[in-house]
């Protein structure tokens, strides 16, 4: 009996691809966010917020802060303050700070939240414990067999050995243009 390897190529292929949808899209999202950390901050949102008020001529007390800060929506934020200059008033908050100068009533809050799912999803793509990156490295490996498994599935004029043949060719070249172009 002649073994169906078209039948087990697709059957692997379909199997591992529901099995690794997830850990596809958690690296797929994660990579577009790892790539483009210079235009902003994958696991946080940075909130900042400007404080004008009017010239302090006394050092602020617990209950004078928490005023100061209900004004900017932050008192529930208050954790302790502290003068690290004269003229300098440093309040730290839950999840930020804030700073006034207390000469001029300027200063501002700069408060740091969690982005919701890509700050797990990073976590998981800098593979945090030995047993997620050998779940990584299987992963990786499956990744190989769909890949090979995929160009397989095809036949006739979209398969491997016409249209597919092409596709395969320029998707391996784009790279090989790339790392010519910026590495030698």
């Amino acid at each position: 009996m002649a073994l169906k390897w078209r039948k087990w190529n697709k059957a692997v292929h379909r199997d591992f691809g529901y099995f690794f949808f997830g850990m596809t899209i958690i690296y797929a999202l994660s990579g577009i966010a790892i790539n483009h950390r210079h235009d902003w901050n994958p696991n946080y949102i940075i909130v900042e917020k400007t404080i004008n008020e009017a010239p302090f001529s006394h050092k602020l007390t617990k209950d004078e802060v928490k005023d100061l800060l209900d004004k900017y929506g932050e008192e529930s934020s208050y954790r302790k303050h502290y003068y690290p200059q004269e003229n300098r008033l440093k309040v730290f908050l839950h999840g930020g700070v804030a700073v006034v100068n207390t000469d001029t009533g300027e200063g501002y809050i700069e408060l740091t939240r969690k982005r919701l799912f890509f700050r797990e999803m990073n976590y998981l793509h800098y593979n945090p414990t030995k047993y997620w990156t050998w779940y990584s490295d299987i992963f990786a490996g499956a990744l190989v067999i769909l890949a090979v498994s995929g160009i397989l599935i095809p036949r006739g004029v979209d398969g491997i050995t016409a249209r597919g043949a092409w596709m395969t060719l320029l998707g391996i070249v784009i790279p090989l243009i790339f790392v010519v172009a910026y590495l030698y």
